[in-house]
């Protein structure tokens, strides 16, 4: 599985955004796919998975309410719906892929980052 990430950009405080995770590969239905976050100085941390079916999904507490994980199998595409976004969401951010579901598994996959900058 091959994984692309985009739609990242800079836009203020209360905005939105929506990234999208483009998938190659035949088995991406078999795959749970997470987004993780990076920040400057920081450990990459969790941000939000969403089950290889789109059935179920798991978020941070920091983003439960805000943030929206979704899949469409048919393009291959996992999208990360960002709203009311703060400044401390500023963060490179990537979709990873895994065949393991919950808290700690390993991700066998990595996208590219895409940065998203919120401004005050």
């Amino acid at each position: 599985v091959q994984l692309q990430a985009s739609g990242g950009g800079l836009v203020q405080a209360g905005g939105s955004l929506t990234l999208s995770c483009a998938a190659s590969g035949r088995t991406f239905g078999q795959h749970h796919i997470g987004w993780f976050r990076q920040a400057p100085g920081k450990e990459r941390e969790f941000v939000a998975r969403v089950s290889a079916s789109g059935n179920t999904d798991y978020y941070t507490h920091s983003v439960r309410g805000r943030f929206t994980i979704s899949r469409d199998n048919d393009k291959n595409t996992v999208y990360l719906q960002m709203n009311s976004l703060k400044p401390e969401d500023t963060a490179v951010y990537y979709c990873a892929a895994s065949r393991s579901w919950g808290y700690g598994v390993g991700y066998e996959y990595w996208g590219q980052g895409t940065q998203v900058t919120v401004s005050s």
